[in-house]
C-alpha cells in the first residue's frame, strides 16, 4: 500500500503522517475551490456566446453557492459514516461529471442544472468540513494552524487559478479552460486515492501531539442515519444563541466574499475598462495575501480571544468594501484594496471553528460547523444573485458593495455578544 510505504518514509524523517494528510487535503481543496471560483471568469464569455443575462448566469451560481453550503452538515455526517477518502473521491467524481457535461450545454436550464445543482452538490460534499475533520482527527497539537492552512487553500484556490483560466479563455475560449479544470481534478482524485486515510490508527499512529501510551480505543460504530445525524445536530445547536450569532456572521462573511467579490469583481472591473486578465490577476493577488492572512489567523486564534479577532476581521473587511467604490479603480487604489481585503478574505474561519469547538465540543464540531458554513453559503448565494440583479436593473454593481460593507460592520458588532465563558449546550 502506498500509504504504508509513505508512512514508513515519513517516520524515518521524523515526520508524522498527519502532515501528508494536510498536504493531500490542501491539494484537493485548492483544486476543488478553483472549480468554485472559475465561473467568475466565464460570465462575460457565456453572455457573448449564448446571450444570457448577468442575472440568469448569477442565478445558477447562486444555486451552486447555496447547495455548496447546505451540503456541508450532511457531508460531515457522510464522512463520519463512510470515511474521508470514499466521500472525497465521490465528490470529485460528481464535480468532474458536471463539468464534462457542461462542455456541450446550450440552454440556460442546463447551466442551472450542471453548474448550479450538480457542481453545488459535488463541491459541497467536501467544503470546509473536510479540513475541520482532518484537524480534529489527526491533530491534538497545532489544530489552529492546520485549520488555517487548509482554510487558506480553499480561498486561495478560488482565486489563484483565475489568471491562467482568464488567459486560456481569451486565447481559446471557455471550454479549453474548463477542460483544464477537469484534468486538475483528476490529479487531485489520484492523490486522494493513494494517500488519504480516515484515521491515524489506519497507519498505526496516534494523532500528532498525542504522547499517550495507552492503546487508542476503536472509533465508535456510526449507525445513525445521515439525515438524523445532521438534522439532530441542527436541532440541538439551534437552542444556543451562540449558534445563531455564528450563523448570522458567517452569512455576512459569505455575502461579502464568495458571492460578491469572487463572482462579480471581474465583470465590475470590465465596466470600468479594466481588462479581464488584469482583473483576474487582482483576484489572484488577493489569494496570495489571503494565504498569509488566514494562516496567521490560525496562529492568532490559538493565542487570543476569538471574539475580538472576529470583531477586527469583519470591521476591517467592511471598511475595505466601502472604500472600493471610491478607489477610482486606479492601479494604486485596486492594489491597496487587494492587499487589505486579501489579508482578511477568509481569516474569519479559524476563530469561527475554534468558537464552535469550544461551545459544542469536539465530537460534534464538524456537524455544527457544517450548519454554520451553510449560513456562509446562503449569504454567498444571496449576494451572487443580488449583485447580478443590481447590475441588470441599475446598470451598476456599486450598491451591492455598499450593502456588503455595511453588513460587515454589523457582524463586527454582534459577534461581541458571544459570552467570554462557554456555557454548556444540550446534546443527544
Amino acid at each position: 500500500m502506498i500509504s504504508n510505504w509513505l508512512s514508513a518514509v515519513l517516520a524515518r524523517h521524523n515526520i508524522h503522517y498527519g502532515w501528508a494528510m494536510v498536504a493531500v487535503t490542501f491539494l484537493t481543496a485548492l483544486i476543488s475551490a478553483g472549480t468554485v471560483g472559475a465561473p467568475g471568469v466565464f460570465i462575460v464569455p457565456l453572455q457573448k456566446e449564448f446571450g444570457w443575462s448577468t442575472a440568469e448566469i448569477s442565478s445558477a451560481l447562486s444555486i451552486r453557492f447555496i447547495l455548496f453550503g447546505l451540503m456541508a452538515p450532511f457531508a460531515a455526517a457522510l464522512m463520519n459514516h463512510y470515511g474521508l477518502r470514499n466521500v472525497t473521491l465521490l465528490a470529485l467524481l460528481i464535480v468532474v461529471s458536471g463539468l464534462v457535461a457542461s462542455l456541450a450545454m446550450t440552454q440556460v436550464w442546463q447551466l442551472i442544472l450542471l453548474w448550479g445543482v450538480v457542481i453545488g452538490i459535488g463541491t459541497g460534499m467536501t467544503a470546509l468540513v473536510l479540513g475541520a475533520t482532518i484537524a480534529a482527527r489527526w491533530f491534538v497539537a497545532r489544530r489552529g494552524l492546520v485549520v488555517g492552512i487548509l482554510t487558506a487553500s480553499v480561498a486561495t484556490g478560488q482565486l489563484a487559478f483565475l489568471p491562467l483560466l482568464a488567459s486560456l479563455t481569451e486565447a481559446y475560449g471557455w471550454r479549453p479552460a474548463l477542460a483544464l479544470v477537469c484534468v486538475m481534478l483528476g490529479v487531485a482524485a489520484f492523490a486522494v486515492l493513494m494517500v488519504m486515510r480516515d484515521r491515524p490508527s489506519d497507519v498505526g499512529l496516534r494523532p500528532f501531539g498525542d504522547a499517550g501510551t495507552e492503546p487508542l480505543p476503536a472509533p465508535p460504530p456510526n449507525t445513525m442515519p445521515i439525515m438524523a445525524a445532521a438534522l439532530g445536530t441542527l436541532r440541538d445547536a439551534s437552542k444556543s444563541g451562540v449558534f445563531w450569532i455564528l450563523f448570522a456572521t458567517f452569512f455576512i462573511c459569505g455575502a461579502s466574499t464568495n458571492g460578491l467579490v469572487q463572482v462579480h469583481l471581474i465583470p465590475m472591473c470590465l465596466d470600468f475598462g479594466i481588462p479581464q486578465v488584469q482583473a483576474a490577476s487582482l483576484l489572484a493577488a488577493m489569494g496570495i495575501f489571503d494565504f498569509v492572512g488566514t494562516i496567521a489567523s490560525g496562529w492568532l486564534s490559538d493565542r487570543y480571544d476569538n471574539r475580538w479577532l472576529l470583531f477586527w476581521y469583519y470591521g476591517l473587511r467592511g471598511l475595505s468594501l466601502l472604500f472600493l467604490p471610491f478607489s477610482d479603480f486606479s492601479l494604486y487604489g485596486l492594489s491597496l484594496f487587494a492587499m487589505f481585503y486579501g489579508l482578511d478574505w477568509i481569516a474569519t474561519v479559524p476563530p469561527t471553528v475554534r468558537l464552535t469547538t469550544q461551545r459544542f465540543g469536539p465530537e460534534r464540531a464538524n456537524l455544527v460547523f457544517g450548519w454554520i458554513f451553510a449560513g456562509h453559503q446562503l449569504g454567498a448565494g444571496v449576494a451572487a444573485f443580488g449583485a447580478g440583479v443590481s447590475r441588470t436593473v441599475l446598470q451598476t454593481y456599486l450598491p451591492a458593495f455598499f450593502v456588503a460593507g455595511a453588513l460587515c460592520v454589523v457582524a463586527a458588532v454582534i459577534v461581541l455578544a458571544i459570552s467570554r465563558t462557554p456555557k454548556p449546550v444540550a446534546a443527544t
